[in-house]
């Protein structure tokens, strides 16, 4: 959510914004917020004459019981009363219109960095660098899930009996490498100095408010029913929520975050559901990265934690590239965002793996995070992005370390969490 002083003062900024990121349908948003600020602003100043004249006719009544004026004394009381009412009147006034300003700032987008290519889709994403040399091995790659099912390493079909498309069991050394995933993955970021957490899985609808846009959260957010509770789509949701309403001394800044967790998608839209896959389901697991930090730091660490992933995806083998997020495909909460890619020998083609995000102030905004500073308050900036998210990155990690034999190599910074394992070989009856 944008500062309204920003929309007072330079509107044509914002409707710039809207502009660049093709929500022309959102421009009437703009006049309609200006006029309704202004009659929410008179209806504070008369509030404020009128309890000012109460106070001085208030005055004026005990001086004239003293003097013993009854005409005087009434018509103050009854002048008095007629303030009253007018100013219930107006309090539930600037309410309403309190109310109607914000529903429509809660939809207008935050403003964009101006290093954010201009674009309608994320077909206009644009690629900034590749890491590590992608790959085509001299034999045919099969599909993911004919890799997974080869070791042994999931039953899909159990899963569909359980719970329907979208889910999955994995088992033997395939859960095993999941978890070691995840594990590697949280000592990765210990190791670069982030606190580690275990958040709560499911947050309150005011937080859901404050940490994401409503057409995210429709489109994602499964609802608990009977309870005002959602699960979370992401761990970010409810790291970033632990401080709403709070005030936070400067020196606590920069937070630096890791959190583990599992994570609920409804996945609503045109990607849909594989019958038979990992990359888009309903239930997965993410280590993620949270960042709290002054506004001047935001940029430096938005380029850092993007790095973190690209690190950690090329100590697994796994070639990667960083792709800018254009002005359409950015979600309305953020500045500015990259999408880390892995390679897939398979498709010959990468796919999105992560993505690194910096919402400047719009979620401190909205949730009520302030710093105060001396004299001085402000809203810091928040930043997220994925360190990894399995079962999607699995994908990767087995058509980059498939062998030609059906083995898959285990990278030797995962060993370790593998028991030592170097290789995943299919059972014999597989092979």
């Amino acid at each position: 959510m944008i500062d309204i002083k920003l929309l007072r003062s330079e509107p044509e900024l914002v409707r710039e914004n809207l502009k660049k990121k093709f929500q022309e349908e959102k421009l009437p948003l703009v006049d309609e917020v200006l006029d309704l600020d202004v009659r929410y602003r008179a209806a504070l100043t008369e509030s404020e004459q009128l309890k000012f004249e109460r106070k001085t006719l208030s005055k004026a009544i005990g001086q004239l019981m003293r003097s013993g004026s009854q005409e005087a004394i009434e018509a103050n009381k009854k002048q008095v009363e007629e303030n009253a009412d007018r100013l219930t009147a107006l309090e539930a006034k600037a309410k309403d219109l309190s109310a109607a300003i914000k529903e429509r700032m809660m939809v207008l987008p935050q403003i964009i960095d101006d290093s954010v290519p201009i674009g309608r889709s994320d077909e206009e994403n644009v690629e900034v660098e590749r890491f590590g040399e992608p790959l085509v091995p001299s034999f045919e790659v099969p599909y993911h899930m004919d890799i997974v099912e080869r070791l042994d390493g999931s039953n899909l079909d159990s899963a569909r009996k359980t719970s329907g498309s979208g889910f999955w069991f994995l088992k033997g050394d395939m859960a095993r490498l999941h978890s070691a995933i995840m594990t590697y993955a949280r000592d990765f970021m210990i190791d670069q100095g982030f606190t580690y957490c275990i958040p709560p899985y499911m947050i309150r609808s005011n937080v859901v408010d404050g940490v994401m846009s409503f057409a995210e959260r429709d489109n994602m957010m499964y609802k608990v029913e009977g309870e005002d509770l959602y699960l979370i789509g992401t761990s970010e949701h409810s790291m970033i929520g632990q401080f709403i309403n709070e005030v936070l001394d400067p020196l606590q800044l920069p937070l630096t975050l890791t959190s583990s967790s599992p994570c609920f998608r409804k996945e609503v839209g045109a990607h849909g559901i594989e019958e038979r896959g990992l990359y888009r389901v309903h239930q997965f697991e993410k280590q993620e990265m949270i960042v709290i930090c002054a506004p001047e730091e935001s940029m430096e660490w938005f380029h850092r934690m993007a790095n973190l992933t690209v690190e950690f995806f090329r100590t697994l083998d796994i070639p990667v590239r960083k792709l800018e997020c254009c002005s359409g495909d950015l979600a309305d909460l953020k500045v500015k965002s990259v999408d880390v890619e892995a390679w897939s020998p398979r498709q010959q083609k990468y796919f999105e793996v992560g993505s690194c995000s910096n919402l400047g102030d719009a979620q401190a905004r909205r949730l009520a995070i302030r710093v105060k500073a001396g004299k001085k308050t402000y809203f810091p900036h928040t930043l997220n992005n994925t360190v990894v998210a399995p079962p999607r990155m699995l994908i990767g990690f087995l058509e980059n370390n498939l062998q030609e034999d059906g083995s898959v190599l285990i990278p030797s910074a995962l060993q370790p969490y593998m028991g030592g394992k170097a290789r995943m070989t299919p059972p014999k009856n597989n092979q």
